[in-house]
């Protein structure tokens, strides 16, 4: 299979390039916000838009993936929160294994229920280790998943966490606070997961300012993560985007 998105994602990281990528939630847009949305991106120079949600209650993803390949050229990597969120309209998926946690359902079970769909799609898969880092409050992801999140204080937790993913096989590490957390994961342990991992890292969840995903670049993060607080303010797309952009290369090497 053809890995033209993961292909981009190293050959980023190999240059030091930073990039940024807008998380849409499907039940949260319009046809007419995916169009403003997705003008807002192209403008801005977003690398990625992530779609999907830990609770994707409404039945139009694959309408929605459409509608932003239509609106835009940006590509869309599926951010998936269940076995029912893959369209094969979308560019990549990023095959989800919580490896954080210790539900086996997240690990395994729930990729052996969706490896048929997945394979038959034909989209581009990239095997991600996922790790919840506590963001300071409940948070959907940490509810659904029904797994402890990692202490955002155990920066080793996290880096040996990252690194047996890395180990085993994983092709990126994603480190989530998850939807809507107080507390942003800290630099101190992007830096410590970054610097003993060879894979992209991509780190989202409470990033609320182009300051704070500029300092998370610098930490070592490869892709930036934003969805929550674009909802509330769309011009934060273009000022996180600057920020993203105009991190120094190999910053934390």
């Amino acid at each position: 299979m053809y890995r033209k998105i993961y292909n981009s994602f190293i050959e980023r990281k190999a240059k030091g390039t930073k990039s940024f990528a807008v998380l849409i939630d499907p039940d949260k847009v319009t046809p007419d916000g995916i169009a403003e949305l997705a003008g807002k991106c192209t403008e801005s120079k977003v690398d990625y838009i992530f779609l999907g949600g830990s609770l994707v209650i409404t039945d139009h993803l694959d309408d929605v993936v459409q509608q932003i390949k239509a609106s835009c050229d940006i590509p869309v990597i599926l951010f998936p929160g269940s076995p029912s969120q893959v369209s094969r309209y979308a560019d990549a998926l990023l095959y989800l294994s919580m490896i954080s946690g210790r539900n086996p359902e997240l690990l395994i079970g729930q990729h052996v229920v969706s490896a048929a769909a997945v394979k038959k799609s034909g989209l581009e898969v990239i095997s991600t280790g996922y790790m919840v880092i506590d963001g300071g409050a409940p948070t959907t992801v940490s509810y659904i998943s029904n797994a402890t999140p990692i202490p955002a204080d155990k920066d080793d937790i996290a880096m040996c966490t990252a690194m047996a993913g890395d180990m085993l096989g994983m092709k990126v590490i994603y480190m989530d606070a998850g939807s809507g957390a107080r507390k942003p994961i800290t630099e101190s342990m992007i830096q410590r997961v970054s610097s003993q991992v060879e894979v992209p890292v991509i780190v989202g969840g409470g990033i609320r300012t182009a300051e704070k995903a500029y300092l998370n670049c610098k930490a070592g993060a490869d892709i930036i993560v934003v969805g929550n607080a674009i909802e509330k303010d769309a011009s934060l797309i273009r000022e996180i985007a600057e920020a993203v952009h105009s991190a120094p290369v190999n910053a934390a090497r």
